[in-house]
């Protein structure tokens, strides 16, 4: 895991022969075979149905680059088949319990606080000391400059990613594991300011679509908080999206999907082209819904820019239909099946759940604003893998009942859980302890 997350946070970029190769295609090309030979093998529990909706997708790209661009398929298929099922993979073998998922947060809190820094002096600086560093080294290239424009008066931090949007997304993504994750694990006044501290390296990448995942999360989290009292508070939540759905059909003479796109931006005239760019994209998807474009450009005025900002969306108009219905039922079936066990019994898995659920919760909505590739799209996976043994694992029955409504952001946890950080938690030893106990942990 610790390999894994270094090769996503130091951008070395070569040249083998042909081929052009990264720290992370390299690790993936590596580990790829083995962790499937260990699925396959039962090695990381049964087989599930994400597993294969995922391998499907992994071929249905195959399928679709070969019938649109044959000339590209064999190197396109292997980066991003590499960086999307290596990185699920590596997830979904490497954190298979609560003592590694809890590790994990810790490092990739440590990872966050270590970027900060870096972020500010690019902010304030328009310098982007590490890629700058490893561009200076013979025979090595880095991500490059993205060059956004500025903001606020600030330069948008890229930091060690591609783009601005990924440093963002790779923020947001730590925050709920960092503020619901590891309560109780780290005291809670240092998590309130780890917390905030990896908000603010978020709002560096002045990014609307990093931003709009880090509120959707803040959202969650007071919405818990708020309402722990409300048994069927989620429900609730739930049912007060399908009104606002309902409400801004009928009040607009646009779907709810373009209005949401259009309004998670910066700019008015970034969400007028937003909205168009969504309207020709669908339409591409249908005209080519087998096999989807490929590689090849998509149809649009001449005047339209040809970026599409929306993962899903871009999913469908290369790989059509069945390359965005695979992902899909597999992303879906274990979000559902996560968010659906009762882990009422057991807090430790209860606050692991919600800071993953959280997590993904918001990263879905921004997936419809943004489009990941490279590092931060293995990453992206890697976090998905990494929550899929929630859906299979066990209870410890044995610990203290927390309370139903259990909220977040306060300092009381009650009589439940005990024991040092990376610790197995529960058992006799600790049945007896109070919440005060551990609160000093």
């Amino acid at each position: 895991m610790t390999l894994y997350l270094l090769c996503i946070v130091i951008p070395l970029w070569f040249h083998v022969g042909p081929l052009f190769l990264s720290l992370l295609r390299v690790f993936l090309i590596i580990m790829l075979i083995p962790l499937m030979v260990r699925l396959l093998a039962g090695q990381l529990g049964r087989v599930m149905i994400v597993d294969v909706m995922f391998f499907l997708h992994f071929l249905w790209i195959g399928v679709s680059l070969a019938v649109n661009t044959p000339a590209q398929a064999i190197t396109q298929i292997g980066s991003t088949g590499v960086e999307f099922l290596g990185g699920y993979l590596v997830g979904r073998a490497y954190i298979r319990s609560r003592e590694a998922f809890l590790a994990l947060c810790r490092t990739l809190l440590v990872i966050g606080l270590c970027l900060l820094p870096l972020a500010l002096i690019e902010a304030v600086t328009s310098r982007v000391p590490i890629v700058e560093a490893i561009m200076s080294l013979p025979y090595f290239t880095s991500v490059g400059l993205a060059f956004a424009d500025q903001r606020m008066g600030l330069s948008r931090a890229q930091v060690v990613f591609v783009h601005p949007i990924h440093f963002g997304l790779f923020c947001t993504m730590i925050f709920s594991l960092t503020f619901v994750g590891l309560k109780g694990t780290i005291q809670d006044a240092r998590r309130w300011v780890y917390a905030g501290l990896i908000a603010f390296a978020c709002f560096l990448s002045l990014s609307s679509g990093a931003i709009l995942a880090m509120a959707v999360q803040i959202g969650l989290v007071f919405w818990a908080t708020a309402f722990q009292g409300i048994r069927f508070r989620w429900w609730l939540l739930i049912g007060l999206f399908v009104l606002m759905y309902l409400v801004v059909d009928l009040l607009s003479n646009r779907t709810p999907i373009q209005v949401f796109m259009s309004r998670a931006t910066f700019s008015a005239h970034n969400a007028y082209i937003r909205a168009i760019i969504f309207d020709h994209g669908v339409q591409n998807v249908w005209n080519n819904p087998i096999f989807g474009l490929g590689l090849r450009d998509w149809t649009r005025p001449e005047w339209l820019p040809p970026s599409v900002d929306n993962f899903w969306l871009l999913i469908a108009m290369r790989h059509g239909i069945p390359g965005l219905t695979f992902l899909a039922l597999g992303y879906g079936t274990v979000i559902m099946r996560v968010m659906s066990r009762n882990f009422s019994g057991d807090l430790v898995l209860l606050l692991i759940r919600r800071a993953w659920i959280f997590t993904f919760l918001g990263l879905t909505f921004t997936l419809m604003t943004v489009h990941v590739w490279s590092s931060i799209y293995s990453f992206v996976f890697f976090m998905f893998g990494a929550g899929v043994w929630l859906a299979s694992t066990e209870t410890q029955s044995h610990q203290t009942k927390c309370i139903p409504g259990e909220g977040i952001a306060s300092g009381a946890l009650g009589a439940s859980i005990g024991g040092l950080p990376g610790q197995a938690v529960g058992g006799s030893r600790f049945s007896r302890f109070s919440g005060s106990h551990v609160r000093r942990l």
